[in-house]
């Protein structure tokens, strides 16, 4: 009899694991042998990888106007761009003589489409190579624009010159390629260096020589040509010729020849090595000019191992220095990441002990005791199957961490809560095992798919914030489902092992015979019977926390705590980069002896290297140097962010400065922004000018400017034609004369080991600073004579656009400005464009304004996780129906996941905190959380229904009986967030999540049984009812011959 029992009983997880202890010790030390493993070899980074969609694309070509450039470069090139797949805008800025052009994949392109665009790009531009102009440079390809350092360490030393600080610096990157987990060693900052040959063009034009003759000499000289080679019969000999240009000594002792004149080049022109003059860019560290080395890690390292064994070799090589060379640090990832780690490790464990502390007050040590066990089991096998899946501990995976460790004791607590229940009424501890088991394992499993559903819109939103946050959704949804399995399978084995056995049931207490439950109860009959007024209250409250939004500062990602602070410093459009160099060393003095900073690394003519993954990189800008201050400490930074605004605004009037912190999240640039384009570039630029009015009006607004910047001096030669092509003169050669005596012709180059150095002819010095020196040039003639440039043309002084913007093909110019400190760039971007609206409304066809930077991409940020949503939605309904298996229950257990948007609104208000998309995805998973807790009420209303109950007495009796469990698992969500709410990342969303789950926990107790009553309440018949209580079905054995869907008191 009992084995044919035994044959018909379904199979039971919980009860197989108790018969089979072996095989759940086996798998319970397996588990926390392979998470202890995992955690140790999980990678570990400050911010979780996200794919850097854009590409730069360069091209110089020398002597070209801006029109020029745009005509025949630039238009070419984004033309092509444009027909690229995947493209979502192509962005460029020109110069005269240069352009640079960016393009930006859109943000729902896995990482292989990104790789195959940048391809794809690279095969277009080349396809119309022919179609450029002579003498175009490039263009140039950068698509390791993401490209971030785990360190970053100076070079410097007083009396040592450029090319000896990159030998050193070269001597660094061969060391550290050899280190394990390094993947590039890039050397940054250094000076090229190349050899002059200053020599007047008059010299050159008394003795008939042209620039030609002197390149030609040069070659002549230094060309690589095979000798060939002897072949004896028994060997083949190669012959070589020395005698190539090895040093500026050898170039001096050239002889020129024009007719019967020979001319030594030494007794003409003073030939020097040197290093690039004017520079292109200069860095510098602590007052001391210095080249730099970042090391960029491989993939599937730890970052904090690659870290020590890269600071080894530093250690190696700083030994091998001579007395004079220093090398510093000046970013150092590893050590960044292992502060980060063991701060959210903190927090973990504190949101460890506080779960523990609620379960063993709640529901007594024993009980409290097989949760702690499961714990660190759950957490262990997470950390598993993270490892496995290459999800490393980071910012994202860490906060899911502690945003999961609150949920997923909640099965663990239910089915222990369950066991003990059934022991008290007298069942043996296997028989209350195998009772959980069957009685909640599956709706369980519902609950928990619910509640991951809810961060759907999370792990699949297609932009590169959804990309920057996406581990939040695998690593909650691994530690839930994974809490579920541990709950139907060793908390039930670990139940049994620890849970006291009652040999004799007693007397029946009702728990529920307390004066707190009578108040209760008299509530949520009140609720039921006032129902029309509970949901009408609940409608307007909920209204109400829509329109409180408005009042809730928003921003885009938050500030980061790291101790740097960057100083940008925009000189006027024109100004040399010389003149830049003087003005950032002048504020370098100004901090030099400041007890608040670290060290200063500067960057003159472009931004600091990508030492921080987020960070708004600038380009290369003649105009612009960039100040890397480190503080000693997040309030010493404070500190010197006061001091170094105040110090512009007194000592730089005339300098566009901002001072600015380290911000999380991809880049957006200055806080607020707007663009104004369409086709024509003098209609733009009055639109432009009315927008920066609207700006300067507004008085929390500085620094405002527009990215055209001020036009600049120029001068224009006009070339009487008729009297040049009298003389053989063409424009060309002016311009290649004017080109050499000014900027200098590189002629040739020499090489010297691995480096080439150029060898360049331009006029002497005195003659190149002189603005009247270009009337002085001289130029040859189809006759063999030379004639100055001042008798074929004359020189006309203007004011020309120093660079242009264009956006999508079309000439764009961005208005920008700064913001205090406490002010959101959304709200005021926002309301500013709203005020706009007269304005916009009145632009002519095919112009428009735009909201750019932060707000724009967490508009777009926000549209790539609604555009997700149904999808949630529709798993969510999916999965209420296979539990509730009625439509409209469904609806309405559906329709109370927005009541947490009450208590977030109240949370965020009460806080402080910004509503950010970090807030928004928070509020987005309350949804699943919520719905699981009135799954519950709304379950086991339909069972006391079935078990013959009255529809009322079952509506406010399930509320009573259900309020401990939804409570406790309530309280322990949100104090787990109570450790990371504190900082600035996690807490707009610990602090949307605690309110909302606390709130909508409580109307959910209050109001889901006022609806249910007011759609479901009415009684079929009166008989059923009555036959119901004849058959003597109390709730306790309702609730025994029709288990709970999930949990269970």
């Amino acid at each position: 009899m009992d084995n044919s029992n035994a044959e018909k009983r379904p199979f039971n997880l919980s009860r197989w694991a108790i018969g089979h202890p072996s095989i759940a010790r086996f798998l319970f030390g397996l588990i926390l042998i392979t998470g202890v493993l995992g955690l140790m070899r999980m990678g570990q980074k400050e911010d979780p990888d996200f794919t850097f969609r854009v590409m730069v694309v360069q091209a110089i070509w020398p002597g070209a106007s801006i029109q020029e450039m745009e005509d025949q470069v630039v238009n070419k090139i984004e033309r092509k761009l444009q027909e690229t797949p995947h493209i979502d805008w192509v962005k460029s800025y020109t110069r005269a003589g240069s352009a640079i052009i960016t393009l930006q994949v859109k943000g729902d392109t896995n990482s292989q489409q990104v790789a195959d665009a940048f391809y794809q790009v690279r095969k277009k531009v080349g396809d119309i190579s022919s179609e450029l102009p002579e003498g175009l440079l490039g263009p140039y390809f950068n698509d390791e624009f993401g490209d971030t350092y785990i360190t970053l360490h100076s070079i410097s030393g007083d009396g040592y010159s450029y090319p000896e600080l990159k030998k050193f610096a070269i001597q660094a990157r061969d060391m550290l390629l050899t280190t394990p987990g390094v993947e590039k060693a890039v050397i940054i900052g250094d000076q090229p260096e190349k050899i002059y040959i200053d020599v007047s063009s008059k010299a050159l034009a008394e003795r008939g020589l042209t620039v030609l003759d002197l390149q030609n000499a040069i070659k002549g000289q230094n060309s690589v040509d095979p000798a060939g080679s002897v072949d004896t019969g028994t060997r083949s000999v190669r012959i070589s010729v020395e005698g190539d240009v090895t040093k500026a000594e050898d170039i001096r002792e050239l002889r020129l020849r024009a007719g019967n004149q020979v001319t030594r080049l030494g007794d003409i022109a003073t030939v020097y090595s040197g290093l690039e003059d004017p520079y292109q860019r200069k860095y510098r560290f602590n007052g001391h000019e210095s080249v730099q080395v970042g090391v960029v890690m491989a993939k599937g390292f730890k970052v904090t191992d690659v870290g020590k064994d890269v600071e080894s070799t530093y250690e190696r090589f700083a030994g091998s220095l001579p007395y004079g060379v220093a090398v510093d640090q000046i970013s150092n990832q590893p050590d960044v990441v292992t502060d980060a780690i063991s701060e959210f490790m903190h927090a973990l464990g504190e949101a460890l002990i506080i779960v523990l502390i609620v379960s063993f007050l709640s529901i007594g040590w024993r009980s409290g005791l097989v949760i702690a066990i499961a714990i660190p089991l759950v957490l262990a096998a997470t950390f598993a199957i993270m490892y496995e899946f290459g999800i490393d501990l980071q910012r994202i995976s860490l906060g899911a961490l502690i945003i999961a460790l609150g949920l997923l004791v909640d099965d663990a607590m239910i089915v222990v809560e369950l066991m003990e229940r059934k022991l008290e009424e007298g069942l043996v501890k296997i028989e209350a095992a195998s009772f959980a088991y069957s009685s909640t394992a599956f709706p369980m499993l519902t609950g928990t798919l619910i509640t991951t559903a809810g961060f759907i819109p999370v792990g699949f939103a297609a932009s590169t914030a959804g990309e920057y946050v996406r581990t939040l959704f695998y690593v909650v949804g691994i530690a839930l489902v994974v809490s579920w399995f541990v709950a139907v399978y060793f908390t039930p084995w670990l139940g049994y092992m620890i849970l006291k056995q009652r040999h004799h049931a007693g007397e029946h207490h009702d728990a529920f015979d307390t004066r707190f439950y009578h108040r209760l109860r008299a509530t949520v009959s009140w609720a039921v019977r006032h129902r029309i007024i509970v949901i009408a209250m609940t409608l307007v409250t909920f209204a109400t926390s829509l329109w409180a939004f408005q009042f809730i500062p928003q921003n885009f990602f938050p500030q980061s705590s790291r101790p740097e602070i960057l100083v940008d410093l925009w000189l006027p459009e024109g100004t040399s980069i010389k003149e830049v160099e003087t003005q950032a060393k002048a504020l370098e003095a100004k901090i030099m002896d400041d007890k608040d900073k670290k060290f200063v690394a500067t960057y003159i003519g472009e931004g600091a290297p990508r030492f921080f993954l987020p960070l708004d990189q600038q380009l290369r800008n003649p105009n612009f140097a960039q100040l890397l201050v480190m503080a000693n400490d997040e309030p010493a930074r404070e500190r010197l962010i006061v001091k170094l605004r105040t110090i512009l605004a007194e000592d730089f009037p005339d300098i566009r400065g901002k001072v600015d912190r380290l911000f999380l999240g991809p880049p957006t640039g200055w806080p607020v922004q707007m663009r104004i384009m369409g086709p024509d570039r003098q209609e733009v630029r009055r639109i432009a000018d009315e927008v920066k009015a609207k700006f300067e009006a507004n008085p929390q607004l500085g620094a405002i400017h527009d990215d055209w910047l001020e036009p600049v001096p120029a001068m224009k030669l006009v070339i009487d034609q008729d009297r040049a092509r009298a003389l053989g003169i063409t424009s060309q050669r002016v311009r290649q004369m004017l080109q050499t005596a000014v900027s200098g012709a590189p002629l040739d180059d020499f090489r010297d080991g691995e480096e080439t150095v150029s060898i360049v002819a331009r006029e002497p010095e005195t003659n190149r600073s002189l603005l009247s020196a270009v009337n002085s040039v001289y130029v040859p003639t189809d006759f063999g004579g030379f004639v100055p440039v001042s008798q074929v043309a004359k020189v006309v002084p203007v004011l020309e656009q120093g660079i242009e913007w264009r956006r999508n093909r079309l000439p764009t110019i961005s208005v920008r400005a700064t913001l205090p400190d406490g002010v959101q760039s959304n709200d005021v971007v926002m309301k500013m464009y709203a005020d706009m609206q007269p304005l916009r409304d009145s632009l002519p066809a095919g112009y428009k304004i735009e909201i750019q930077g932060g707000a724009e991409d967490s508009a777009e940020s926000q549209a790539s996780i609604a555009a997700k949503a149904p999808i949630m939605l529709v798993v969510i309904v999916l999965l209420l129906m296979a539990q509730l298996q009625h439509f409209g229950k469904a609806m309405l257990v559906l329709a109370t996941g927005p009541l947490g948007i009450i208590g977030a609104a109240a949370a965020l208000l009460i806080s402080g905190a910004p509503f950010g998309f970090v807030a928004i995805l928070g509020v987005i998973a309350l949804l699943g959380i919520i719905i699981r807790n009135s799954i519950i009420l709304v379950d086991q209303i339909d069972q006391d229904i079935k078990a013959g109950m009255n529809r009322q007495e079952a509506i406010v009796g399930a509320a009573v009986r259900r309020f401990r469990p939804i409570m406790l698992t309530a309280l322990t969500a949100v104090l787990a967030l109570i450790p990371i709410s504190r900082g600035v990342f996690w807490g707009p969303l610990a602090y949307a999540m605690m309110g909302g789950i606390l709130v909508a926990t409580v109307l959910t107790i209050l109001v889901l049984p006022a609806a249910y009553a007011l759609f479901f309440g009415k009684e079929p018949k009166a008989a059923a009812a009555k036959d119901g209580v004849a058959n003597g079905n109390a709730p306790e054995e309702a609730e025994e011959m029709h288990p709970p869907a999930l949990a269970a008191e």
